[in-house]
C-alpha cells in the first residue's frame, strides 16, 4: 500500500450553518441550503474542530487477564469553533433563549435570560478543498459549551462555542457527504 499525497486534504474555506431542528438539509453536494439554514459567518482562523469519541465498558473474567468483551456505552460528537462575525444569529446561539429588540433607531438591546432552556437546532458544516466538497449535517444538536469572550485591541471579538450532536429518530448522529475520489471503495 503506497502513500498518495493527492489524498491529503485541507479545509481551505467553508461555513457553519444553523437551522430550526427538523429542517430539511440537502441530500447531495449540489443543492443549495434552503432559507431555514442561516450561515454563522466568519470564523476565527483556527477553523472548526470536529471530535468523535466512543466509550466502552470492559467485561473481565476471572480466567483472563484481559477483557473478554467490550460493550459500547456511549458515542460523543462535537463541533468546536469561534464565531468572529457578531450578528443576531451568532449572539443568540451563544446566549440561548436571549432576545434582541430595537430600543431606538440604531440601538438594540440583548436580554440574556438567567435560566435558559434547552436550545436544540440542526447544524450544517461545509468545507472545500479545490474541487473536493464536504458537507456534514447534524440534525439535532445544541451549543453545550462556551468559551470566554475576549475583548482587546489586537484581535477580533470571538464567540467560542462547542456544539454537541444528539441522536435523532434515525440511527445516525450525523451524515457526512463528500465527492472525494479517495473515498471510493
Amino acid at each position: 500500500m503506497a502513500n498518495n499525497a493527492d489524498n491529503v486534504r485541507a479545509a481551505l474555506t467553508g461555513s457553519i450553518l444553523m437551522a430550526p431542528k427538523g429542517s430539511t438539509a440537502p441530500v447531495d453536494l449540489d443543492t443549495a441550503w434552503d432559507a431555514a439554514w442561516q450561515e454563522l459567518g466568519f470564523m476565527s482562523d483556527d477553523g472548526v474542530n470536529m471530535t468523535y469519541s466512543t466509550d466502552v465498558q470492559d467485561i473481565n473474567a476471572w480466567q483472563s487477564l484481559s477483557p473478554v468483551r467490550r460493550i459500547l456505552t456511549s458515542v460523543d460528537m462535537t463541533l468546536g469553533f469561534t464565531a468572529i462575525e457578531l450578528k443576531a444569529r451568532t449572539i443568540t446561539a451563544y446566549f440561548p433563549d436571549s432576545t434582541i429588540t430595537a430600543v431606538s433607531g440604531t440601538v438594540n438591546r440583548l436580554d440574556i435570560p438567567a435560566a435558559p432552556g434547552p436550545a436544540e437546532y440542526a447544524f450544517g458544516l461545509e468545507w472545500i478543498d479545490g474541487d473536493i466538497k464536504n458537507r456534514l449535517v447534524i440534525p439535532r444538536g445544541e451549543v453545550t459549551d462556551r468559551g470566554a469572550i475576549s475583548l482587546g485591541r489586537a484581535s477580533a471579538v470571538g464567540l467560542e462555542m462547542t456544539v454537541s450532536a444528539y441522536a435523532s429518530s434515525a440511527p445516525e448522529i450525523a451524515t457526512w457527504l463528500s465527492n472525494d475520489p479517495a473515498w471510493a471503495a
